[in-house]
């Protein structure tokens, strides 16, 4: 052992006994003829003092710079009054050096890891090594290692077996790009890396292992948007002869225990929201709960307006019309009104009508808006009652098709939230049930709301007689207005399963083409399974309080899916091409 403790492991309890570090030299500082250095390691940073009576090791300490990686060995003294750092776990103590060798020098580093400096995320990742050595990030991949050990005792405990699927496997519809690999001993055949475990662990539960899990590896070539990876980590499980109430109350447990361990956290019952309550009342299939704010829909009150704005969208089945109110908002200027009419555009709404009360006594008088006089008063007094709109409160409505109303009102809400620090507390965990089952696609036909292999709450006939209508068993564990996770209870027949294919537009022959397997398996005995995955990327973020996911993956991409460290993807040469059977085509000009 070269070490006797991790630099953090010291503490009072340590005075006046021997030890030795090793470590990364943080800072060094010249003090009227004493040399501090500052030594770091994976678990802290401890404060060692060197006296120049010690001529050589004084010497050593003199010629150290930041990041040199040093061996010291010294006695742990308790710190005089006034100096001890209260931002130190060994903050009371520090070290009288005998001892200390340099183990390897280092260059300046890119940039300073003694403060934080914003160097721009391309310098972070390009020398990755050298900011994973910043105090706060080795404290969020700490973090991270404990919230898998929290997850695997709790499975283990509750008989989950822990089994690994494969990574080289086929390519199947799942919403996103999949990876390709081509296959150099089959020509022209292509392997696909899993969007996720789903098929296979379906299959471990035809086999009979009756609960399952892993921390699974996947990915997915898509767009990527702010908060997305091409590869991503999920806590994958699935269990046998359960019921959707045993498998919520399962990962529920989980999820309670893990924030209890890990940050101290106790949370209460999660509330149940079936997804149409969840967009009606806050627009968004992931609600957070944290903010007070609800949509309210009016439209009853604006069918008979000559405002066609209104009475439009009041009048057809698709479209939604609903306000939102938003207590104390009356005092917000037009610029603010303006940059948040800007705001739900982007979500396609096509402006952003307002009321604000001043003095609802004065009735329209006391209102300050370009849309009272088109609204008769008794309709107006009706909807400012309905919403519970108070002197000082401003209105927001929202009207056109039901999608952008509720995205458009539903992404205002949560923006207004925290805007004006309207937050009710720091978690807000809930289920959201009763999805459908199909959303209808652009072009025309219907596509899985969640995957095709979600059971649905009717019998085949009633879903293939109205596809449109159909709830599934699926349920999402929503937190602070992220989903966590998502599942479902899967078919486990097989007319159940081709009945699905068929609304999808997957004809018998491509059935058999692509998922012959898993029809093969439906019909042996396949027993009543259902199972989740859990987020684990999101779920770091949220405990750690990052801002991004990246900042909890040791080694991420960037925003255009690529490793500027090792600089992936990279030319393969043309050897390694004609093995595979692969010619890359000419880019044009024109492309």
């Amino acid at each position: 052992m070269m070490r006797s403790h991790y630099c953090g492991q010291l503490n009072e309890s340590l005075d006046g006994q021997e030890v030795t570090l090793c470590g990364w030299v943080h800072r060094r500082r010249d003090h009227g003829g004493v040399i501090f250095l500052d030594i770091r390691d994976r678990e802290g940073m401890a404060q060692v003092v060197f006296d120049p009576d010690r001529a050589d090791t004084f010497a050593t300490a003199d010629r150290v710079r930041s990041e040199y990686v040093v061996k010291l060995t010294g006695r742990v003294r308790l710190r005089p009054a006034g100096a001890v750092n209260p931002n130190m776990a060994s903050g009371a103590i520090e070290v009288l050096g005998y001892e200390l060798s340099v183990l390897n020098e280092a260059e300046t580093p890119p940039f300073p890891l003694n403060e934080y400096s914003d160097v721009g995320e391309e310098t972070r990742l390009r020398y990755r090594f050298i900011d994973l050595r910043r105090p706060e990030m080795a404290d969020k991949l700490r973090l991270r290692s404990r919230i898998t050990s929290s997850i695997r005792g709790y499975l283990d405990e509750n008989g989950f077996l822990d089994v690994e699927t494969p990574i080289l496997t086929r390519a199947t519809p799942e919403g996103a790009r999949d990876y390709l690999v081509p296959s150099r001993t089959h020509p022209g055949n292509f392997f696909a890396l899993p969007q996720s475990p789903q098929l296979f662990k379906q299959l471990l539960m035809v086999a009979g292992f009756d609960r399952y899990y892993q921390i699974a590896k996947c990915f997915r070539d898509e767009d990527l948007r702010a908060d997305r990876q091409p590869e991503f980590t999920q806590i994958d499980i699935e269990t046998s002869f359960l019921e959707e109430s045993d498998i919520m109350g399962l990962t529920e447990g989980m999820i309670r225990k893990l924030f209890k361990e890990v940050l101290g956290v106790e949370f209460g019952e999660f509330p149940h929201l079936t997804y149409a309550e969840a967009m009606r009342r806050y627009g968004s299939d992931k609600p957070d709960l944290r903010i007070a704010l609800e949509l309210v829909d009016v439209e009853d009150q604006l069918k008979a307006v000559e405002f066609k704005v209104f009475s439009g969208p009041a009048n057809d089945p698709q479209c939604r019309v609903a306000a939102l109110r938003v207590p104390g908002g009356a005092s917000m200027p037009r610029s603010k009104i303006d940059e948040y009419t800007k705001f739900v555009g982007i979500y396609g709404a096509r402006g952003l009508a307002y009321i604000k009360v001043n003095d609802r006594a004065k009735g329209v008088e006391g209102l300050q808006s370009p849309i009272v006089k088109n609204i008769p008063e008794a309709n107006l007094n009706a909807i400012l009652d309905r919403v519970g709109a108070v002197d000082g409160d401003i209105v927001f409505f929202g009207a056109d098709k039901a999608k952008v109303v509720s995205e458009a009102l539903g992404a205002l809400r949560v923006r207004l939230g925290h805007d004006l620090e309207l937050l009710t507390g720091q978690w807000a965990p809930l289920w959201v049930i009763d999805f459908p089952m199909f959303e209808e696609s652009d072009e025309g036909g219907f596509a899985a709301l969640h995957h095709p292999f979600t059971a649905p709450k009717c019998t085949a006939a009633e879903l293939e007689a109205n596809p449109g209508a159909a709830l599934s068993r699926a349920y999402d564990m929503v937190l602070n207005g992220t989903e966590l996770g998502g599942g479902s209870i899967r078919i486990h027949r097989k007319d159940m399963q081709q009945a699905v294919f068929r609304v999808l537009g997957i004809e018998a022959a491509e059935q058999e083409e692509k998922f012959g397997f898993l029809l093969d398996a439906l019909k042996f005995g396949a027993p009543p399974h259902g199972g989740l995955a859990f987020g684990l990327d999101r779920l770091v973020m949220l405990m750690t309080g990052a801002q991004s996911i990246r900042e909890v993956i040791a080694f991420p991409k960037t925003q255009s899916a690529a490793d500027v460290m090792t600089q992936a993807p990279g030319a393969v040469d043309a050897k390694a091409l004609r093995e595979l059977h692969i010619r890359l085509r000419e880019q044009t000009k024109a492309e």
